[in-house]
């Protein structure tokens, strides 16, 4: 008897201790990973990079259950222009203007809820860009050792409302749409 209320409390402990699975945290390697961004305004668009400083990605087994990203304002780069042009632009992104790099050198994504499955996710998360956070949505797909997703970004609900059309009337051919997209791949 006392055999058989060993083995059940065994087969107990067993069938319990599977169905706690140990999340696992898959780390990003910056060096590898890209985040690319195009801004469009009346007259064109202007595109370039941004660095990734950390992040990670959560699993629980196979599925994505969380992860965190900061992003290194400080790194805006642009890809379109060169010499003047470039560092003018590059330099009024950094400016108070558009994201302050000065005071706010890192922006921040924490993912709050992810469904799906077989390597593709509704993605929701807390984007904190300047001193504002606001939840965001967005489709996620891994595939082995990689991430990858599309991101569209309203600036102005950040308060980068520089050029914006939705806050400054009579810009004209100035006007600069509050919509930018980040196209990023992550790998780990």
């Amino acid at each position: 008897m006392k055999n058989v209320v060993k083995t059940l409390i065994l087969a107990a402990i067993v069938i319990a201790g599977s169905a706690f699975t140990i999340n696992a945290v898959k780390q990003i390697d910056i060096t590898e990973s890209t985040i690319s961004w195009v801004g469009k305004k009346v007259t064109g668009q202007h595109n370039g990079t941004i660095n990734l400083e950390r992040g990670y990605l959560e699993l629980k087994g196979d599925n994505l259950v969380g992860g965190e990203f900061v992003i290194d304002m400080t790194s805006i780069t642009v890809l379109d222009l060169k010499g003047k042009g470039k560092g003018k632009l590059e330099g009024h992104l950094k400016s108070d203007d558009f994201f302050g790099v000065e005071n706010y050198p890192t922006s921040k994504l924490v993912i709050t809820n992810a469904s799906g499955s077989d390597g593709n996710y509704s993605v929701t998360g807390d984007l904190t860009i300047k001193a504002t956070t606001l939840p965001i949505t967005f489709d996620l797909t891994i595939d082995g050792n990689t991430a990858t997703t599309n991101i569209t970004i309203d600036r102005s609900k950040f308060d980068v409302r520089y050029g914006s059309g939705s806050f400054f009337d009579n810009l004209g051919d100035k006007t600069i749409y509050d919509d930018f997209e980040l196209d990023i791949t992550l790998k780990m």
